[in-house]
């Protein structure tokens, strides 16, 4: 098989290329702290929440990969079920620390 311009450019003269980067490339600033916002279209496309952890490599100079990781299995189960529809029904527990535990005890 052929690795020739493909069907797209070929029947069209469209350079997937080019429109790839039109629908997945924005502009965004590094702020005074230097954090980078990710625009709104992307955070709503790809269902990132404030918190979320990504990984970042630097390729070359000026040229980095950013990576979102992986959330937890059950993140945003309590969110979840603090929206319950019938209020009242989901109570969160108070939590203690396992700090002051005893060896003693147990």
């Amino acid at each position: 098989m052929s690795r020739g311009p493909g069907l797209w450019q070929s029947l069209w003269g469209i350079d997937v290329r080019e429109v790839r980067c039109y629908l997945t490339s924005m502009k965004t600033t590094v702020s005074s702290k230097g954090q980078v916002v990710l625009p709104a279209e992307l955070r709503d496309r790809d269902r990132i929440v404030p918190g979320q952890q990504f990984s970042i490599e630097r390729l070359d100079p000026g040229e980095y990969l950013l990576k979102k990781l992986a959330g937890s299995e059950n993140a945003g189960l309590v969110d979840w079920l603090l929206a319950c529809p019938e209020k009242g029904w989901f109570q969160p527990l108070a939590s203690e620390s396992t700090d002051t535990l005893s060896t003693s005890k147990l």
